[in-house]
């Protein structure tokens, strides 16, 4: 290389350092412009408004393509973690009584339907090992077991219902609930669970039942059904209301 050449080649990256530098200082101020503007905007549900509606977008969006051929991968049983992470327990009160619990399950107005675990048993059982995981960012492969939703439903003739948009899951105490889109809840993969590594769940994974969800994050794996209703519009959400996505598939 000649010294011409070599100076250059000097200044070329002499110039480049000092526009990629550039950039990088315009990119930093235009996150800290953008993220101070979009916490001066109107609040929807706990977030704001323009983050609102892009996931509500979002939400518009994967619906359109959300398909029962859409399946959460699933692994061999001995992948299935021993020990199950508890996260979170809201709606888990201390003063549950389970010798007195029924699921209720609210069909039409004065309509409503008290299923026993015992009946809940009685259907064809299903089982699943999959990557459970949450908002946070953990995942662990687990085991469950119990009865497809989509076979619950045809079992309590909730053929009508089912064609609503939505459904709403409580827990006994009202403490935690979640609203889930139709096609998720009567995917082939959601479960009204009553088993964990093949044994009773634990109380503090929502004994007698829970939802398992493959398609979902963790945030719509209710805990300890309490009572299950229909609706053509958006039930209440736990997270959703503390500014969450309200859709929270995979």
């Amino acid at each position: 290389m000649t010294d011409k050449e070599k100076i250059i080649s000097e200044k070329q990256l002499r110039k480049k350092t000092i526009i990629s530098f550039s950039v990088f200082i315009v990119m930093i101020a235009f996150a800290i412009f953008g993220w101070k503007w979009l916490h001066k905007q109107p609040q929807e549900n706990e977030a704001p408004r323009p983050l609102r509606k892009a996931l509500n977008y979002n939400e518009g969006l994967f619906g359109k393509f959300f398909s029962n051929n859409h399946l959460a991968k699933t692994f061999p049983l001995s992948a299935a973690v021993k020990h199950v992470r508890v996260n979170g327990d809201e709606g888990m009160s201390a003063d549950f009584d389970a010798s007195t619990w029924k699921l209720k399950v609210a069909k039409t107005p004065g309509d409503t339907l008290f299923v026993t675990l015992d009946e809940i048993k009685a259907l064809p059982k299903t089982e699943i090992v999959f990557d459970f995981k949450c908002i946070e960012g953990w995942s662990q492969v687990t085991h469950w077991g119990g009865v497809k939703f989509s076979d619950f439903a045809q079992k309590y003739g909730l053929n009508e219902q089912t064609k609503m948009n939505y459904v709403g899951l409580i827990t006994p105490d009202k403490g935690y609930y979640v609203g889930i889109d139709m096609p998720a809840i009567m995917h082939p993969q959601t479960l009204l669970c009553y088993e964990m590594n093949g044994k009773p769940l634990p109380m503090n994974q929502g004994y007698p039942l829970r939802l398992i969800i493959p398609v979902k994050y963790g945030i719509k794996h209710l805990k300890r059904i309490g009572s299950i209703f229909f609706s053509n519009e958006r039930p209440p959400d736990y997270w959703y209301e503390r500014g969450y996505d309200y859709y929270a598939g995979l």
